[in-house]
């Protein structure tokens, strides 16, 4: 339910944990490289406008912990909003971005790939994906992360800040949708939130907002 939240105050009813999954913000990445794992990608000046803002999204939340990948863009998009908690910055190496076959080249899974005969067989099942990470692997790996920070702060909010496939493969595993997709239709906007909110250990819903408005999935998207 796009813009809707969940509130950051503590009842005496149910014991209600979100788990706030937090996309980075744009990238300066001029070359339009799919940068992945790849080192020394930081925040475009737009993309640290945009941590700032979801960081004043998620100020009225009862935060405990703010948490990162270990990739410069993550933790860049995470300072502010831990700052805003008084929490200190903590890294998860379970949310880190997908490995990928495509990582520093200027094309990803596509048409483009069949003008470089040695890569055809990259593409010989997408369903896996064959260029890259399982989706069962990164599902397995951000599901693990998310309980773990759920059980860490029963009662309070959480917030992990990954990356554009790792949080949408979280959100279909969750949904119990299956996990292969095609990627111009994620709904996983720069800097936007992905919430699971969970009522005495259960998942009750899974929530989604864009702080920064939408953005598109356009090519060169991998590594985003």
């Amino acid at each position: 339910m796009s813009g809707h939240r969940t509130t950051g105050s503590r009842s005496t009813g149910p014991e209600v944990t979100t788990v706030h999954l937090v996309r980075h913000g744009e990238v300066f990445n001029p070359s339009k490289v799919l940068y992945g794992r790849l080192p020394g990608y930081r925040l475009s000046e737009t993309g640290e406008r945009q941590a700032k803002v979801t960081a004043e999204y998620l100020a009225g939340f009862d935060v405990a912990a703010v948490v990162a990948s270990p990739l410069d863009r993550a933790r860049q998009t995470a300072t502010p909003i831990a700052e805003a908690h008084g929490v200190p910055l903590q890294v998860d190496p379970r949310l880190i971005e997908s490995r990928n076959a495509f990582e520093g080249r200027t094309f990803e899974a596509g048409p483009a790939v069949f003008r470089y005969p040695a890569m055809w067989k990259l593409l010989r099942n997408p369903l896996t994906p064959s260029w890259g990470e399982p989706y069962t692997e990164i599902a397995g790996r951000m599901l693990g992360s998310v309980a773990e920070w759920r059980d860490a702060y029963r009662g309070r909010h959480v917030v992990l800040v990954s990356h554009q496939l790792p949080v949408w493969i979280a959100r279909r595993a969750l949904e119990e949708q299956h996990l292969w997709h095609r990627p111009d239709r994620r709904q996983c906007a720069l800097a936007s939130v992905t919430s699971a909110v969970y009522v005495s250990g259960e998942l009750l819903r899974v929530e989604y907002s864009e702080p920064n408005g939408p953005t598109a999935n356009a090519p060169g998207s991998v590594g985003a």
